[in-house]
């Protein structure tokens, strides 16, 4: 099903859902995201370009691919029994399908939600990790990294904290704008909502490559990489099936690059069957 293309009979809602609330990431830099109008780092609104190394965008700000380094060690979680770790047995199929009388906004809605507030969990527990010193970029893998695009439209490289710090609080502010996320019986999700949602999931997506790329072994540590995996899973296989991922976004270009291949890998598994192509 297609949340884009079920938007028209879906605008209005079933019943009232339960408030969503979670904490608002504490960060001075974060703040300045919403507060100030001077600072030229400070982005109106997410909405980065991709770069796939540290200074290769072109002129016109698309991505352009530099030379893979050769005999790149394969990554952990590429790495048996790490890439089979999981809670959730078999494939997400059955969890993603939209319930019988739920209206797929409200059901969009609440697992958004649910993804950010686990997701935001996992970053809180691997912060002391990643520093601005340890992670100078938003880098995902050997040849990729990611950009932010400034209020001046450029495109900038911040450090991988800092770019967190920006989606986590510009997501939690959408969650707490009623304008966006209705949570009293009669509202109606805005028509922008779709389009909203669409790039709330690339940012999150690019926080897990993140993880993965830089703090998978912190987590093995922690024994917390079936959790990792399982929240991941579901969160491709919900993507894919309303619309909301771009295989190239998942792949990271043209040609697969860090998670992308355990996105690959997992649907050779059959974890992810049944997910749209």
């Amino acid at each position: 099903m297609s949340f884009f293309n079920s938007i028209g009979r879906s605008m209005t809602r079933a019943g009232s859902r339960n408030p969503k609330r979670s904490p608002t990431p504490s960060s001075a830099t974060a703040e300045q995201q919403q507060r100030s109008q001077t600072d030229s780092s400070v982005p109106p609104s997410p909405n980065p370009s991709l770069s796939l190394s540290s200074s290769q965008n072109g002129a016109n700000g698309a991505p352009r691919r530099s030379p893979s380094p050769q005999q790149q060690p394969k990554p952990l979680y590429l790495c048996s029994p790490f890439v089979d770790a999981a809670l959730v047995k078999g494939n997400f199929k059955t969890i993603v399908m939209l319930p019988k009388y739920v209206d797929i906004m409200e059901w969009v809605a609440v697992n958004v939600f649910d993804f950010y507030t686990n997701l935001n969990e996992f970053y809180g527990v691997i912060t002391d990790v990643c520093t601005q010193q340890s992670c100078t970029t938003m880098s995902a893998g050997p040849t990729l990294s990611y950009t932010w695009i400034n209020q001046d439209r450029k495109s900038v490289h911040l450090p991988a904290p800092t770019y967190i710090d920006y989606v986590m609080t510009w997501v939690q502010n959408l969650l707490d704008d009623e304008n966006t996320f209705p949570t009293k019986s009669g509202q109606d999700f805005p028509p922008s909502f779709p389009s909203t949602i669409k790039h709330v999931y690339r940012q999150l997506l690019r926080v897990f490559a993140h993880i993965y790329h830089a703090h998978f072994h912190h987590l093995l540590h922690l024994r917390s990489e079936p959790h990792f995996n399982s929240l991941f899973a579901h969160f491709l296989a919900f993507g894919q099936e309303y619309d909301l991922l771009e295989v190239k976004d998942v792949k990271g270009g043209s040609s697969t690059v860090g998670i992308g291949a355990l996105w690959e890998r997992w649907r050779e598994m059959g974890i992810l069957e049944g997910t749209k192509q």
